[in-house]
C-alpha cells in the first residue's frame, strides 16, 4: 500500500518505512503526527483517488529531528545600472518516517508486520532444514570414513606401473625442456635503406 500526501506546498509519495524530509512543522523530535492530507491510496489493484483528499484515510509518521536544506543562492544582474544582488537560503525541514497508512480502517503497517512474520517462519524453516541435512550429510561421512580402506600413499604399494610411470615423470620434463632448447630460434631481420 503506496499514498500520495501533501505537505508544505509540495506532493510526496511514501509507502510504510519511507523517510523524507519536509518543511518544517510545529512538532518535536520523538513524536508522532498524523498527515490529514490524502490526496492518493492505492493497495494492490484497488485505488482510491482524493477530490481534493481521500476521506477516511490517514498518514501517519514519526518525528526523526531537524535538518536544513542546501544553500539555493540567488543573483539578480541588472546590465547598465550598476546592480546585483546576490542571496542565499537554506530551508528548515524535518526528518519524518511513515509509520502507517490506513484507509478505511485497513492499515498497511498490519500487512507488513504479517508479511515479515510470513517471511520469518520460511526462513527459520528453510534453515532447519539445512541444519538437519547438514546433521545426514555428517553421519554419512562418518560411515563411509569407517568402511574405507586405509589408502596408502607410495606408489610403489599401488603397483608396479604405476611406480614406472612415477619414476619416468622427472625424466619426461626433462626431455621436454631440452628439445625447447634445441628448437631454431626465429629472428627477425631488418632491412636498411641504403
Amino acid at each position: 500500500m503506496y499514498a500520495v500526501i501533501e505537505t508544505g506546498g509540495k506532493q510526496y509519495h511514501v509507502e510504510v518505512g519511507t523517510e523524507l524530509e519536509v518543511e518544517l512543522l510545529e512538532v518535536e523530535t520523538g513524536q508522532s503526527i498524523t498527515l490529514d492530507r490524502v490526496l492518493l491510496v492505492a493497495d494492490g489493484e484497488t485505488a482510491a483517488v482524493g477530490r481534493p483528499i481521500v476521506e477516511n484515510a490517514t498518514v501517519t509518521a514519526d518525528v526523526l529531528g531537524e535538518t536544513r536544506g542546501e544553500k539555493v543562492v540567488s543573483f539578480k544582474y541588472r546590465p547598465k545600472a550598476r546592480s546585483r544582488v546576490t542571496k542565499g537560503h537554506r530551508q528548515d525541514l524535518i526528518r519524518l518516517r511513515i509509520s502507517d497508512i490506513v484507509l478505511n480502517g485497513k492499515s498497511a503497517a498490519a500487512d507488513v508486520r504479517a508479511a515479515q512474520e510470513v517471511a520469518r517462519a520460511q526462513r527459520e524453516k528453510v534453515q532447519e532444514a539445512a541444519r538437519l541435512q547438514a546433521a545426514a550429510d555428517a553421519d554419512l561421512a562418518a560411515k563411509l570414513a569407517d568402511q574405507a580402506p586405509k589408502a596408502v600413499a607410495t606408489p610403489a604399494a599401488a603397483g608396479p606401473k604405476a611406480a614406472a610411470v612415477a619414476k619416468g615423470a622427472p625424466k619426461a620434463k626433462a626431455a621436454a625442456k631440452d628439445a625447447a632448447a634445441e628448437a631454431p630460434k626465429k629472428t627477425r631481420t631488418t632491412k636498411k635503406d641504403g
